[in-house]
Order: structure tokens, then sequence, then C-alpha cells
């Protein structure tokens, strides 16, 4: 991995970006349009990778998995639309799409554009993150709108925390790093896609991230399916893990 690569992802995540909202601009039946945005930014981010990287291998949530991605050294994980939903309903802002590089066990580079916003948070310039200390004095903690969690809502019944409905799980790790709010939590499976690019981004901003029984989350796995997920300011990672246990029964 070298600097190149940390450009490279913030600069293609930008670029997919763009192209999707011009698509966006034209509007149309938003089932059409979602279908459109995926394959729009997924064939640009496959083309620019095979050209710009072209001995590494590419996992995309909207191409088949190549089983030769378990043999590499490095693999590019991306998500070319995430939160399609939201992209096909006019005026939000909560998509994103995904570009992150796990090279020899582990995360290295990552991006999570924000079209819509006008933002990417990427590692080449590692967002400020929130404060590494004190808890603030009420908890938000992002979730799925969609299909938020039932444990969430017990965590928040027992800190007293106030839950805020996103869409895209870019869109939600990316609230953490600018602290809009303070933690996401979600449990119920998703894919490595969905993480890859804004765990990236949180780590290199300083936050924890890690399962909901605090191990390790892990990619380039031969099951793609990630069960569950916590990003959140480092003074919380005590407080949410244990709430969890409590919530959860876990020992």
């Amino acid at each position: 991995m070298t600097g190149d690569d940390h450009a490279l992802a913030r600069d293609l995540a930008g670029q997919a970006g763009r192209r999707l909202t011009g698509l966006r601009a034209q509007g149309g039946d938003p089932d059409v349009l979602r279908k459109a945005g995926d394959r729009l930014s997924h064939e640009f981010l496959v083309a620019a990778l095979a050209a710009r990287r072209p001995g590494d291998v590419v996992l995309s949530e909207e191409g088949a998995d190549n089983p030769a991605r378990l043999g590499a050294r490095r693999v590019w994980i991306v998500d070319p639309l995430d939160g399609t939903r939201e992209f096909g309903e006019p005026g939000r802002t909560d998509w994103a799409v995904h570009v992150a590089l796990w090279e020899d066990g582990d995360l290295t580079a990552g991006a999570v554009a924000l079209p819509a916003q006008g933002m990417v948070l990427s590692t080449a310039e590692p967002p400020p993150g929130p404060p590494p200390d004190a808890a603030p004095p009420e908890i938000r903690i992002v979730v799925s709108r969609s299909r938020p969690p039932g444990f969430v809502r017990n965590i928040s019944d027992l800190l007293s925390a106030e839950l805020v409905p996103l869409g895209s799980a870019g869109a939600k790790v990316a609230a953490v790093i600018c602290g809009e709010v303070d933690a996401y939590v979600h449990g119920g499976g998703f894919y490595e896609w969905d993480t890859a690019a804004p765990v990236a981004v949180a780590r290199a901003a300083g936050l924890h991230a890690s399962r909901i029984d605090g191990s390790a989350l892990a990619y380039n796995q031969p099951d793609l399916l990630m069960p569950d997920i916590l990003v959140c300011r480092p003074a919380l990672a005590g407080i949410l893990l244990q709430a969890i246990r409590e919530v959860t029964n876990a020992p």
C-alpha cells in the first residue's frame, strides 16, 4: 500500500459520486434510477481499478464474487451505491459510494463519498474525528431507518440515548466521524462492502470500530456476511459494549 492508494480511493469514490449525482439529476422512475445508479457506478469503479491497479482483485456488491480474492494480497472492496433506496428518493442526502483496500489481512485505505452532501471522507486526509476523552451528556446513536435492530432500542432505554435514523451505512458512520452523532450500532447482518470503507476512514479518524461483542472486524473472508458492527467515540466504547452485553444477555 502506498500513499497513492489513499488518493486513488478518494478520487474514485468522488468521481463515481459525481456520475451518480448527474444521473440522479435526470430524474425518472425511482426503481429504474436505482438500478441504473448501481450499474453506472459499478462499471466505472471496476474499469478504473482494472486500469489503475491491474494486479489487484475487486470485490463489488454489484459484481460476481471472484474466488481469487481469497489468495490475493490486495483486494479492493467497493459498494458502488450504498443507500440505493435513498438514492431514488428526491432530496435525500444519506447515500454514499464506498471504496476500500484490504491488504495482507487488514484494511489499509478507504474513502466514503457522500455526493449529495458534497463531501468525501478518506484516509488520504483523515478527518479529525470527535474528542477522544469525555463521554457526552446524552448519547446519540444512529440507526437504520428501515430496519433498526430491537436491541438498540433496549440500549437506548438503558442509557437514555437518542436514536437518529439514517439510510446508508456510509452515511451513518460519516455522521459519527463528523460528530453529528456519537455511535452507530447495528445487528442483523450486512455484507463486507457495506462497512469496509466506512471502517477504514473511521479508524483513521481515531474512532472505535468492532463487532458488538468487542471482537475485531475481519474482511476478505470466505463468507461475506457480517453479523454486526459498533462504531463510536472511543470514550463510549466501554459503556456501549457493556450495555450491549446487558440487553443481549451476553456473558
